[in-house]
């Protein structure tokens, strides 16, 4: 190990600061590939790449690797110069989709730190011009940054950062986040997540008006609280241009949980039926049928048989398809679960995998599972039913 001392506080304050930040940004995301990859569809979607849209979880697990690789090359001095340059190409690109998403206002939350710590754009920008400077800081010093291991030492290091980087986005993509930071979560009661407290602050709204005087052709713009004010509504010679415009001032208190809604074929709402019984449900969440893992929904179909026929426990299949194609599905797979229909945005937070499963009783998340690691049918009646 190569003596350190040399090091000055103006390089290892950064290079602390921006390396730990990079490797928590990019675990984070990381631990929620499936969500991430989303978040980049959006921004294919603005600028009208959606050509990049079957690459969206491959460059997921990608940019989340590389975040932490270079947060962790940047703590012990590897390869500095590359890494230097790496760090600053990233963040002036992160930078521009942060302020291009304020700016714009399109993409209106980054997921620069996935849905564990949500930013506006404006945050996320901020946060990012912060993480520039130090960047610099680390660009104009890059060949004074001394590393912490020989060369070869820390290309062994780097090389196993690569593979616990890589291979931690695979296994959360696989086996679903290791820390679940949605709505959704195992024990939440989803009643009480989609209810807003009584007396909890509602969104004010500021209506503004467009005037003309018909005499004078004079104009004035004044809002709501102005308009009344003034009385200038009881003067016949002024008149409202247009219809006003209704402007956001002040968000108030959102619920976790707001767009769920569940229907049947005929848009009856079924959420509070599905939602309130005290008894076990099991819930098969699989957003688009036409991507869904189709050998997963055969061992599900099984599973939820042996469950209605031997402990009558419901099953549903909650899907965003449209009806015609979800039974023509039902009856290609001979189905024994009723479905119903929700917005594929709920569902895909609901459980990362198409299909997931929930297990839920009195509206509350018992358990939830990814496709790959649903319990055997025995498991399940051992774990819940028996008791």
């Amino acid at each position: 190990m190569k003596n350190t001392s040399s090091n000055s506080a103006v390089i290892w304050i950064p290079r602390l600061l921006v390396g730990l930040l990079f490797i928590f940004s990019g675990a984070i995301k990381a631990n929620d590939p499936l969500g991430f990859s989303y978040k980049l569809v959006e921004y294919f979607e603005v600028f009208h790449m959606t050509f990049l849209n079957g690459l969206a979880l491959t460059m997921a697990i990608v940019l989340c690797a590389l975040e932490m690789l270079l947060g962790f090359a940047l703590l012990i001095g590897a390869r500095a110069v590359k890494v230097a340059w790496g760090l600053l190409l990233l963040i002036i690109f992160f930078g521009f989709l942060t302020f291009y998403s304020a700016f714009f206002k399109v993409v209106q939350t980054c997921g620069c730190f996935g849905d564990a710590i949500p930013l506006t754009p404006w945050q996320s920008f901020s946060k990012d011009m912060v993480l520039l400077a130090l960047v610099l800081v680390l660009f104009v010093k890059r060949k004074e940054i001394k590393p912490l291991f020989s060369a070869k030492v820390g290309d062994k290091w780097l090389i196993c950062a690569a593979v616990v980087s890589v291979g931690f986005g695979v296994y959360t993509y696989n086996f679903s986040p290791v820390i679940d930071f949605l709505p959704y979560k195992i024990g939440a009661s989803l009643p009480d997540e989609m209810k807003i407290p009584p007396g909890a602050p509602l969104d004010e709204f500021e209506l503004t008006y467009h005037l003309k005087n018909k005499k004078t052709g004079a104009t004035r713009v004044m809002n709501d609280k102005e308009y009344l004010k003034s009385n200038i509504w009881k003067d016949a010679s002024w008149e409202v241009v247009g219809d006003p415009e209704n402007r956001l001032v002040k968000k108030g208190y959102e619920p976790k949980i707001r767009d769920l809604a569940i229907q049947d074929e005929q848009r009856n709402d079924y959420t509070k039926e599905l939602l309130s019984s005290p008894f076990y449900s099991l819930f098969i969440v699989a957003y688009d049928l036409s991507e869904t893992d189709k050998d997963a929904i055969n061992r599900l179909n099984a599973l939820a048989i042996n469950l209605t026929d031997n402990y009558n426990i419901r099953t549903v299949l909650l899907t965003s398809n449209s009806a015609a194609d979800a039974k023509a599905f039902a009856k290609e797979h001979k189905l024994i679960s009723e479905i119903f229909y929700a917005d594929g945005v709920p569902l895909k937070s609901m459980v990362r995998s198409n299909p997931g499963v929930l297990l839920i009783k009195n509206g509350t998340v018992i358990n939830k599972w990814h496709y790959h690691s649903v319990p055997k049918y025995e498991d399940i009646v051992k774990e819940y039913l028996q008791k």
